[in-house]
């Protein structure tokens, strides 16, 4: 047990890789409902950037107050995360492109909607608190793939964090849609809880 220990110690990267290339559950159940339905030409690279494309227009349509179609631009757009991770699992396109663009997309998304509705509606501070701990995993996965030649892949903890994180900004969205100043409370609360699973991702990475 301990040699086996200390050989993941020294071969994490190994570990993490093949731990992303594990298909769970949910990947199998996307692979015969939604992903049924995408044309063969669809890549998980190309869903990673129509999801930086579609950014944009999220963002607009919520700074323009239009929570009700922003909301559900949101939800699929965030949606779309789980939809090219799981094609590249199952259909084996786990590519190092795919690892690099992926986590962009997520953190432009993610970033956006920070920026716009946590500092306005919840609490500045937490708002500072998701952002620096976008910017630490930027900068270590950057350290990372320059300094060490390797590309870090997500592990459990920060796939709980993006999905809390995309709760959290789902909540607020639905706060303004049917102006209930409770939900605003719910949602600091699932971030705050996202910020936790952050920390414990970046400690698992190593850090």
């Amino acid at each position: 047990m301990l040699l086996i220990k200390r050989f993941k110690e020294k071969n994490k990267d190994l570990f993490e890789y093949l731990e992303s290339q594990e298909v769970h559950p949910h990947d199998h159940f996307l692979e015969n409902t939604v992903l049924r339905l995408l044309p063969k030409s669809v890549t998980p690279n190309k869903i990673s950037i129509f999801r930086i494309i579609a950014t944009p227009f999220v963002f607009m349509l919520i700074l323009l107050g239009y929570y009700n179609i922003g909301v559900i631009a949101f939800i699929l757009v965030a949606f779309t995360d789980a939809m090219d991770g799981s094609l590249a699992r199952t259909k084996n396109k786990i590519t190092r492109f795919g690892m690099l663009i992926d986590p962009l997309a997520d953190k432009l998304l993610i970033g956006s909607m920070v920026l716009l509705l946590v500092f306005k509606y919840l609490d500045f501070w937490l708002g500072i608190a998701v952002l620096g701990m976008e910017i630490v995993f930027i900068s270590t996965a950057y350290i990372a793939r320059v300094k060490f030649k390797t590309v870090r892949m997500a592990n459990l903890w920060g796939k709980i964090k993006m999905f809390l994180q995309v709760l959290a900004i789902c909540t607020v969205l639905i706060a303004l849609v049917f102006d209930n100043p409770f939900l605003l409370n719910i949602a600091s609360v699932i971030l705050g809880l996202s910020v936790g699973f952050a920390l414990v991702s970046l400690f698992r990475h190593g850090i």
